[in-house]
């Protein structure tokens, strides 16, 4: 289990810089688990989501079966077994066409017991209807129509985005993408955060200085380089 105040210290930083620090850990290939492009944010100036999978697996084109299928209380119901606040990720199943799989009625009742989000690989809809919730939302389309839309299967294995992903898997998002965080190295890249960041300040502000030289530009590359050498170092103590 994660202590609120690990959770509370990624989401103070955007998924770039917690990409960044995970590399340095290489708990897995630079290339892997971030979603692609696709899987884009319905409110990028919303602060980063951080929460914990809870994935379900849908259909919105093709008409449901003919059997028992979960609603969405039954996959709020499952929010206890998670290891903190939850994230809902459905993953669309069609692939012959989609409609919507989400609305303002599913966001108002994943919020309203604590959900911290939505990720699908599908369509949305009445985006005017959940932008007050300040209720992150990634999406890969937008249809007026909720088609077939059911649930199948609850707490499984889903794909979105060009990635696997298993319940309760820690998921960081803001308006740059999203990323699954280990959860073995969550609270050092928590803590790592912010001395990363200060290492790319120190570019970032003599770019912005006005009257820095191609010199000073190499100098200030050298000393973030420095820092991150070090704060790597470090961290593989």
């Amino acid at each position: 289990m994660l202590q609120n105040s690990v959770l509370n210290k990624l989401q103070a930083y955007d998924s770039a810089t917690v990409c960044n620090v995970i590399e340095l850990f290489e708990a897995r290939p630079r290339n892997r688990g971030f979603m692609d492009g696709r899987i884009k944010a319905a409110f990028p100036e919303l602060p980063p989501m951080v929460g914990f999978a809870a994935t379900a697996t849908c259909r919105s084109f093709t008409e449901p079966p003919e059997r028992e299928l979960p609603k969405v209380p039954d996959l709020i119901s499952r929010f206890p077994e998670l290891s903190g606040p939850p994230v809902i990720v459905l993953q669309n199943l069609d692939t012959n066409g989609a409609a919507a799989n989400f609305g303002d009625v599913f966001c108002n009742s994943f919020k309203a017991f604590g959900a911290r989000g939505l990720v699908t690989n599908g369509p949305g809809r009445d985006l005017a209807g959940i932008k007050p919730l300040d209720f992150p939302v990634f999406y890969q389309d937008i249809v007026c129509a909720h088609g077939y839309m059911h649930l199948l299967d609850l707490h499984v294995p889903v794909q979105v985005g060009g990635i696997d992903l298993y319940p309760n898997a820690l998921l960081h998002g803001d308006g740059n993408g999203l990323t699954t965080i280990p959860i073995e190295i969550a609270a050092d890249v928590a803590d790592a955060c912010a001395e990363y960041a200060a290492a790319e300040a120190v570019v970032i502000e003599t770019a912005q200085s006005g009257s820095a030289t191609l010199q000073d530009l190499n100098e200030a590359y050298a000393d973030m380089a420095s820092r991150i050498a070090g704060l790597n170092a470090r961290l593989r103590l």
